[in-house]
């Protein structure tokens, strides 16, 4: 297994194990956070599709590095587990930490 996949398997996993062990912010249990992951994902797909594209890549993976499965458009795969990690942990990160009051207070968060 290479580099890359280890590390993005590594990643999403971490942030799953962050969120439901440790933060438990509820997020993977509302419908606005698959929502936001279907909108990432969306504009990933032909941005990362044409930096991948393998007749003319921009950029490019060492095979030893990931596991080789390219879908859609020749995209790594891991680059999808990547992109779940950043996105999951930014959003856990922002509702944990939530606004503050101008005491530097924890505030109570958006009304759901």
């Amino acid at each position: 297994m290479g580099e890359y996949t280890l590390a993005a398997l590594a990643a999403a996993a971490g942030v799953v194990v962050l969120e439901v062990a440790w933060l438990r912010t509820g997020i993977f249990r509302r419908w606005s956070y698959w929502v936001t992951l279907a909108i990432v994902f969306a504009f990933q797909v032909p941005v990362d599709g044409w930096l991948t594209k393998l007749s003319a890549p921009v950029v490019i993976y060492r095979p030893s590095h990931f596991s080789g499965v390219r879908f859609p458009l020749s995209i790594p795969v891991e680059d999808f587990l990547y992109g779940f990690a950043l996105v999951t942990l930014a959003i856990v990160l922002w509702e944990r930490l939530g606004p503050r009051d101008r005491h530097g207070r924890q505030g109570q968060g958006r009304p759901r």
